[in-house]
């Protein structure tokens, strides 16, 4: 997801390094943090692939700055993720919120609504965090104060999630 990121944030301007970690943190850091360490080779990786290009710009003080920017190859790459989501991007909550921050770029609306329908079908699939004797346990037969409210706030946003996923399927899916 970090590579997602950074394609997707180069996408809409050029940036610095601290300016793309510090995007990358507000998009997702208070639940994945993002390090230096995981950062900067990222970015080497996808400069050496050729989906990125580097160069040198004014910086804050006296330093200048390694300005990074998408090369066609990255933005070729980012419009292939979005089209083609792994199941995990779709299933994974933050991952998908990673993939629905940058939809927007993928120019053609039948394939945004295409993403948005499998996670709209993978979150109809009747599922429950907790089990008791391999059944299922709903909300309302939990014993546990706590895993009742785990339970019940995991419903509440799921249906508010499925409603917004359904609108924007039917929104995508207008002619013209």
């Amino acid at each position: 997801m970090l590579e997602l990121s950074i394609l997707g944030f180069l996408a809409e301007e050029p940036l610095h390094g601290y300016e793309l970690k510090e995007r990358i943190k507000a998009l997702s850091g208070h639940v994945r943090p993002v390090s230096d360490g995981a950062l900067y080779p990222a970015i080497t990786r996808l400069v050496a692939a050729g989906l990125l290009e580097q160069h040198t710009g004014p910086g804050a003080s006296a330093a200048p700055r390694r300005v990074l920017s998408l090369t066609d190859a990255g933005r070729a790459s980012l419009l292939e993720r979005l089209r083609r989501p792994k199941q995990v991007e779709i299933t994974d909550q933050v991952r998908f919120n990673t993939v629905l921050a940058f939809l927007r770029h993928l120019p053609d609306r039948r394939e945004q609504a295409a993403v948005l329908r499998r996670r709209l079908e993978f979150l109809e699939t009747p599922a429950s965090l907790f089990y008791r004797d391999g059944d299922p346990v709903r909300a309302e037969e939990a014993d546990d104060l706590f895993r009742r409210g785990v339970l019940r706030v995991a419903r509440a946003t799921g249906e508010a999630e499925r409603a917004w996923l359904r609108e924007a399927v039917a929104e995508l899916e207008q002619p013209g």
